[in-house]
């Protein structure tokens, strides 16, 4: 028995071990597993054309897990890293292997950073985001929201008097900080 100090007992052979559980060692036999074929080694079996596939170009240094050699040979390129999110996200691939708690800690981290990178890039574009329109509010008024969310089993009843803090509390901060920023600029031209 583990954290005690008498001598853990030894593991039983296969032969007490089929005697004990019914079925046990079913698939010891090679010729009994479905899947040994598929384990023989066969290079024409896969009627692949290529020793290595055709590798992806790298148009930027990809982030990588430290636990491999290369790149793998297809990647996505959708989202390339920027700001400052793309710098954490590079940090947790150079100093994290993707075992370790920090490494996805820091990419979860990133994506929230890069949301707010996201909103303050709105703010200065042409087209700013609407919170209105585009977060589904409306949607509570016209389509039975309040009654959808009293009504029934709903698993995410939890978190509903947290949904408009977490919605609302970016745009907020944001404005507050641009009074701030207006405050300063108009105290300090007087």
């Amino acid at each position: 028995m583990a954290y005690t100090p008498d001598k853990p007992k030894l593991a039983e052979s296969s032969d007490e071990l089929r005697a004990r559980i019914p079925g046990w060692g079913a698939d010891l036999d090679p010729k009994d597993r479905p899947s040994v074929p598929k384990e023989r080694f066969d290079p024409g079996a896969s009627e692949a054309r290529w020793e290595f596939p055709a590798r992806q170009p790298e148009k930027w240094p990809r982030e990588r897990s430290n636990e491999h050699k290369f790149l793998t040979p297809v990647f996505g390129t959708a989202c390339p890293p920027k700001g400052l999110s793309g710098a954490m996200r590079k940090h947790a691939y150079r100093a994290y292997s993707e075992g370790r708690a920090a490494h996805w800690l820091l990419l979860l981290a990133a994506d929230r950073v890069d949301t707010v990178e996201s909103t303050l890039r709105s703010f200065v574009s042409t087209r700013p985001d609407n919170p209105i329109t585009e977060t589904g509010v409306l949607g509570e008024f016209t389509h039975h929201g309040l009654s959808s969310r009293l009504r029934g089993q709903r698993a995410d009843r939890v978190h509903h008097p947290l949904d408009p803090i977490i919605v609302a509390a970016p745009w907020v901060l944001a404005g507050a900080l641009a009074v701030t920023v207006v405050r300063r600029a108009a105290h300090g031209r007087r």
